[in-house]
């Protein structure tokens, strides 16, 4: 454990959806929480009373996780708020700006997708790790990535999406390697259809799959599915796995005949 007692948890992209859910499930399980946005948005801030309703020591640290020049200073502001850490959640990220043909992906586009979703978590994950393997702990302590279903399913409308998240699998499991023996276990956490705003332009499509036995758990997937997988990983529910993905996704990664 770091500080005084207790564990840490620091969550990027904490102002709503999956990252809230993320955040309360982390409460709920009495961690000590660091959260973060782009900004102290009314978002962020609205996560951060939640937590604190639940009884949660909880600051914010916001900033802008593609911007490598900030990482130094974000990893100081989060390792001074408590003490320490012990759990690094992986889950800022954005969808395409517009859905469309693969032939008319932009490299500004692309560009973006990869410095957002992949370039920013690597390096922070890298300067995250790099701190907690100059520290000592007593406790458990874990990083954990959350991706989505498009790292193993391809969807051409939205293809430079697809391809950051997959970098992200492979992500952790190379952190996996590198950090096990340092007692920090990685996992990657793939979503599915979960309800958020970012989904919220394919409720109609997405209602119908569904109804057509689209996953076989019939329902939109919530942001506390999400967040209770984080919290049973970053409590060391599974030490003895690293490197792993876990499908948080009603059964629709079944491979079917």
């Amino acid at each position: 454990m770091t500080g005084s007692g207790g564990r840490t948890a620091f969550v990027t992209g904490a102002g709503r959806g999956i990252g809230r859910g993320i955040a309360l499930a982390l409460a709920a399980e009495r961690f000590r929480l660091v959260l973060n946005d782009l900004t102290l948005s009314i978002d962020l801030e609205e996560t951060l009373a939640a937590v604190r309703a639940m009884g949660c020591e909880a600051l914010a640290a916001p900033g802008d996780i593609s911007d490598l020049s900030r990482h130094e200073a974000l990893v100081d502001q989060v390792w001074s708020a408590f003490g320490g850490l012990d759990c690094l959640v992986n889950n800022a990220g954005i969808s395409v700006a517009v859905r469309g043909d693969l032939f008319e992906v932009t490299p500004e586009s692309f560009d973006r997708q990869i410095h957002v979703n992949l370039r920013g978590p690597f390096f922070l994950t890298q300067a995250v790790a790099k701190r907690m393997a100059a520290a000592p702990a007593s406790g458990f302590r874990s990083i954990v990535t959350i991706s989505s279903f498009n790292a193993e399913a391809a969807s051409p409308d939205r293809a430079e999406y697809c391809i950051a998240k997959t970098g992200l699998a492979m992500m952790t499991r190379v952190f996996a390697l590198r950090l096990a023996e340092l007692g920090i276990m990685t996992y990657e956490v793939r979503p599915g259809v979960i309800r958020t705003a970012m989904t919220a332009v394919a409720k109609e499509k997405y209602d119908r799959l569904f109804a057509s036995g689209f996953a076989p758990i019939a329902r939109w997937g919530e942001p506390e599915d999400v967040g209770r997988a984080v919290a049973t990983l970053a409590s060391g529910g599974l030490p003895y796995a690293t490197g792993e993905t876990v499908h948080i996704d009603g059964g629709l990664s079944i491979t079917r005949l």
